[in-house]
């Protein structure tokens, strides 16, 4: 049992280590994925190099993967317990969901074994739901741009997609046509139910924490009251006994 703690603390120290450097690569890969589909005219040589910078930083994910099964004991465990990183790696076979691989890097966050509070918590579930929803605006209107009968065909019609969607409103204006825009679709509905999940936790925990507090804030004034009275009441029958002390004493 020993050795399997020392083996969760080698896997703990080395996500920490490469936290910061998988978090940059992660914003290096947005920027090499982002550039072509925004710029649809760009050179074929600078094509081809966020083509390889994209398969580089696969690759250092894939490195970092590959490190942590090694440095775990119990591997199915770990494997079945980041099934997200495993599931990530496949993402190139499948071209418009290359953007997948920088939810890897999302995780970055939770791998440093720090408690964060609710504030924090909620932050950082904004930050990557937005991060994805970006992701997915570039993912859709690079799987949609080309297609048939597409009518998400710019970036602000992808954007405005994903706000709709994510938000679970889905005005319908705009909706993709190809089986992997459908696919990001998925993945978008599955977000904004998980972000109004959890806002709606932190609220209900906040209005607990604040209804708990001013409980505990009028119990503790109770029993300072109580203590205050039953101190005076102490002196009055203090100063209650004096005055018949003397009284006896003059009869």
């Amino acid at each position: 049992m020993q050795f399997l703690d020392v083996s969760d603390r080698q896997v703990t120290q080395w996500e920490r280590r490469t936290s910061a450097p998988l978090l940059g690569a992660a914003a290096l890969f947005l920027v090499v994925y982002a550039w072509p589909i925004l710029q649809p005219d760009l050179p074929s040589a600078a094509r081809r190099g966020c083509s390889i910078a994209s398969w580089a930083i696969w690759f250092l994910f894939a490195l970092d993967l590959v490190v942590r099964v090694i440095l775990s004991e119990r591997r199915w465990a770990f494997l079945r317990r980041n099934w997200l990183d495993v599931v990530t790696l496949a993402a190139p076979m499948l071209r418009p969901l290359r953007a997948l691989r920088i939810v890897m890097a999302l995780n970055v966050l939770s791998r440093r074994g720090q408690a964060f509070a609710r504030g924090r918590d909620v932050s950082y579930v904004l930050v990557a739901v937005a991060v994805v929803g970006l992701v997915a605006a570039l993912a859709v209107l690079d799987a949609e741009r080309l297609a048939p009968g597409a009518n998400i065909t710019s970036i602000g019609d992808a954007l405005w997609w994903v706000a709709t969607t994510i938000t679970t409103v889905g005005y319908g204006d705009q909706f993709p046509v190809t089986y992997a825009g459908r696919l990001v679709g998925l993945g978008l509905m599955v977000t904004g139910i998980a972000l109004l999940g959890v806002i709606t936790a932190a609220l209900a925990s906040w209005f607990v924490e604040k209804v708990a507090e001013a409980a505990q804030s009028a119990e503790q004034r109770t029993e300072s009251e109580v203590l205050d009275l039953a101190s005076e009441v102490a002196a009055l029958r203090q100063e209650l006994r004096q005055l018949l002390r003397e009284r006896d004493r003059q009869d």
